[in-house]
């Protein structure tokens, strides 16, 4: 089992799954509704949910403020060679939110899902 999960909240799980898996390297772990989907990539556990009035972590609990996506909490994955990463994304049409940020611990971008979630892409100075 994954020792770490992270929800996210997207309009359409059926984008997101394509994104995650063809794009990021997860595995479809579970597909059991519409609404959502259980996806990993090694210890890390990505649930997607979308709004909805069927339950579980896309419930709607309150009309003023519904699940949305996007924000600027997310979650970082390590990638050894960040400007091959950043290429191969581009060229197939990821959007991002940044350029390549050098940094003192390394260096980071960040790209979004298909409903507007980031991602970090993160590369350690060695």
């Amino acid at each position: 089992m994954a020792s770490v999960s992270v929800r996210y909240i997207v309009d359409d799980v059926d984008a997101a799954i394509a994104f995650y898996t063809e794009q990021l390297g997860f595995a479809v772990d579970m597909h059991p509704a519409p609404p959502f989907a259980m996806l990993s990539r090694g210890e890390f556990r990505l649930l997607l949910s979308a709004p909805s009035g069927q339950g579980g972590g896309g419930q709607i609990l309150s009309e003023d403020a519904p699940p949305a996506p996007g924000g600027w909490n997310r979650f970082q994955l390590e990638v050894t060679d960040l400007p091959a990463e950043v290429e191969r994304l581009r060229a197939a049409g990821v959007s991002f939110r940044s350029d390549i940020i050098h940094g003192i611990g390394g260096d980071q971008v960040l790209i979004e899902d298909p409903s507007g979630n980031p991602v970090e892409l993160f590369a350690g100075h060695r």
